[in-house]
């Protein structure tokens, strides 16, 4: 359900730990597995507003949020180069009841960002701040931004940039410290989070490279954001969110998953997906994250090619089965 800017405001005040936008990765079974670990805020995959506009049916759905997400906050994320047809897709995003829609002017890759897309918009500043007081004006849900720290070292302006969007009307703004030119390459610099929290009044998401409690927990202690956002370790390990949820809530740590939740999991996202996409696509896009479930556990890179070369549920939930009953005769 919307929410209004005050619940969003006190949302942001209790140490948020969020679920990225990630293309194929975050729909709406993996959100459904990352609140249940503990995921205080989820967005959806990237949608073109293009396709969003011309009813796609890969754009409508990404955009289709489960019925359990009536009462968690989910945002649907939107990318586009234009200014009115990004404005006009917020106005369609907001009809499906989100939590609030977001801007992408982060994504690095070329075939985004080239066209004007995404990091794109860091080329003209002036430009980026207009569209998103378009996008605000359009709709009456909040409106955050996610991006990055400029497209360059040479070109870093996100802490002016920071400031004028708030003066747009951004509720809240989510910093990927990299730049766009970095892509996923080298580390992350929270120090330009820290920088541009400094010059607004509205909350600041720091991302990149929190890929465990300890990140998380210093990510927050070096740039005071109100919270983090998790990307590419949630993929292999969706833990993370109890983990980090732990450790803001206890100050405490947890044992890592145990071989019997690792394999549960592999079981219910298997069939979850294949509930969703249809057999085929739903086992094939679950393995990305499967060779991270099994991550450390004994046998497990055959496990994983067994299970690479299988396309059939029956069967992947066959390979873990018989790797289970190995696994407790051997113990």
């Amino acid at each position: 359900m919307p929410l209004t800017r005050s619940q969003l405001d006190d949302l942001m005040k209790r140490k948020p730990v969020m679920l990225a936008p990630m293309e194929d990765v975050s729909d709406v079974v993996f959100r459904r597995i990352a609140r249940g670990f503990g995921a205080s805020v989820c967005f959806t995959e990237f949608v073109n507003v293009e396709g969003l506009l011309r009813g796609c049916k890969n754009a409508k759905r990404k955009m289709l949020l489960g019925g359990d997400e009536a009462s968690a906050p989910t945002a649907i994320q939107i990318y586009g180069s234009n200014p009115e047809r990004l404005a006009e897709a917020a106005r369609v995003a907001e009809a499906a009841e989100p939590a609030f829609v977001d801007v992408n002017c982060g994504c690095w890759v070329p075939k985004i960002a080239g066209r004007g897309a995404g990091a794109g918009w860091l080329r003209d500043p002036d430009a980026m701040v207009a569209m998103a007081a378009m996008v605000v004006s359009s709709v009456s849900c909040p409106v955050t931004v996610k991006t990055r720290i400029g497209l360059d070292w040479e070109r870093t302006p996100i802490v002016d940039v920071a400031r004028r969007l708030e003066d747009a009307g951004v509720a809240a703004i989510t910093l990927h410290c990299r730049t766009a030119q970095m892509g996923h390459s080298g580390e992350a610099n929270w120090s330009w989070a820290a920088r541009a929290r400094e010059v607004v009044s509205i909350p600041m998401i720091v991302n990149g490279d929190v890929n465990s409690a300890d990140a998380a927990d210093r990510a927050l202690r070096e740039t005071g954001c109100a919270g983090v956002m998790v990307g590419r370790r949630a993929i292999e390990h969706p833990w993370i969110f109890r983990e980090i949820r732990q450790r803001f809530d206890a100050r405490e740590d947890i044992p890592p998953p145990t071989l019997d939740e690792r394999l549960a999991l592999c079981r219910a996202h298997l069939r979850e997906n294949v509930a969703q996409r249809g057999e085929l696509h739903g086992v094939r896009v679950t393995r990305r994250h499967l060779s991270g479930y099994l991550r450390g556990m004994a046998g497990a890179a055959e496990l994983r090619r067994h299970l690479l070369f299988c396309d059939s549920l029956a069967g992947c939930l066959d390979i873990l089965d018989a790797y289970e009953s190995q696994a407790r005769t051997a113990a």
